[in-house]
């Protein structure tokens, strides 16, 4: 079980459903377009809200050969899980404990000389060789080795950290095992970039194995590289959105046009339900009025809670199997409704978004609405909203 969130009291006026095989099904997807590369299933930031233990367990389940997170607490839960899968954690700084990364079998990604060091005297402590990824700067401007000299002539960042991996794989502190680097625009196929980095990335990986490093796997394509360029898989394709169902290039398709399915339906119960005449004013600040006697329903989940502040007024939520957009502004623990005429009683479910099967909004329009990504959306609940888990391994037990 995830230690992200406490587990909340039962009942409960919100939740948040995890459909544990949409994840494996979605992997499963992206082992299709993948080809002959396997598929890392990112599983950083809490499976991006979908709970780590259960979400790493379907990834795997639906063929996933590799888990990758973005700090070394994430992988040391993973193994602590019992999940064994190789897993590499990529997001370090000074004084990050590599040490016990290294006891517990991660692989860990490096991004500098400084960070390459600190792995390999954490190896010497241990004992044991580290498994390393080297990380290349491709143009993203982040994170990463950077392959480009800063002036003309000057050495690169690249060609530092190589050539230190080497001499630290001559001392078996360190092994190379594998490569990577990261897109700036995968979502926008077209943009130049996209072959720029490419071409970038098989430089960097030529000029790693020019001094000797034989890396076992090399991997670059995030989840909309992986559902949109081939010829990008290498040996790993490296996905996170995707695993949970969701589109990470909205201008190219919908998780349908890729043949995937959200995992995750944030759902509410109806609070208070009350009529109220027209010129009625709702919430603070009385944004929306009433034009006509109608019914307002609260809804006990608010900004502190993830439902953004900014769905105030533009969000759409399903009630009664009907539509209707939030009305007013969104508070700290609730927002209201206005239903009409719609027959709502204390306790009706409120579905906030799903898959949309049953017409309710994707979390791709809560996205749209909001004028954020979808990525935010479901990274967003907290503490308060405990998860359900159907459709798989870990089912109801793994609850939080």
């Amino acid at each position: 079980m995830s230690e992200q969130h406490t587990t909340a009291p039962v009942p409960v006026p919100a939740r948040v459903v995890i459909d544990l095989g949409a994840i494996a099904r979605n992997v499963g997807v992206l082992r299709e377009r993948a080809g002959a590369a396997g598929v890392m299933a990112v599983v950083k930031a809490d499976a991006y809200g979908h709970g780590l233990l259960p979400s790493a367990r379907a990834a795997l389940a639906g063929g996933a050969t590799w888990l990758g997170v973005a700090q070394l607490a994430e992988a040391i839960a993973l193994r602590a899980g019992g999940v064994t899968a190789p897993v590499l954690s990529w997001l370090h700084a000074p004084g990050a404990g590599f040490a016990e990364a290294i006891r517990a079998d991660v692989d860990l990604g490096v991004s500098a000389v400084w960070m390459l060091d600190e792995v390999a005297a954490a190896a010497r402590e241990v004992g044991r060789t580290a498994r390393v990824h080297l990380k290349a700067d491709t143009g993203l401007g982040r994170n990463g080795a950077y392959l480009f000299p800063a002036s003309p002539g000057a050495a690169t960042d690249w060609s530092a950290l190589v050539d230190r991996a080497r001499l630290l794989e001559a001392e078996e502190a360190v092994r190379v095992t594998g490569l990577f680097t990261h897109f700036a625009y995968a979502d926008a196929p077209e943009h130049p970039t996209v072959r720029a980095q490419q071409e970038a990335f098989a430089d960097a990986v030529a000029q790693a194995e020019r001094a000797g490093l034989r890396p076992e796997v090399r991997h670059m394509s995030n989840s909309a590289a992986a559902l949109t360029n081939p010829a990008a898989a290498w040996d790993l394709v490296r996905p996170g959105l995707a695993v949970y169902g969701l589109t990470p290039a909205p201008e190219v398709g919908s998780s349908e046009d890729f043949g995937l399915v959200p995992a995750m339906t944030a759902l509410a119960q109806v609070s208070v339900v009350k009529r109220v005449p027209a010129g009625q004013g709702v919430s603070y600040g009385h944004t929306y009025t009433t034009t006509a006697p109608t019914t307002l329903v609260d809804v006990p989940l608010g900004y502190a809670d993830g439902v953004p502040r900014h769905a105030s007024g533009v969000a759409e939520v399903l009630v009664g199997g009907q539509r209707h957009r939030i009305a007013g502004r969104v508070c700290m623990d609730q927002f209201v409704v206005d239903v009409g005429d719609l027959p709502v009683t204390a306790g009706d479910e409120v579905v906030l978004f799903g898959p949309g099967s049953r017409g309710e909004p994707t979390a791709q329009d809560w996205a749209e609405a909001v004028g954020t990504i979808n990525y935010e959306i479901v990274t967003r609940f907290g503490p308060r909203v405990p998860r359900e888990y159907v459709g798989g391994p870990g089912g109801a037990e793994e609850a939080r």
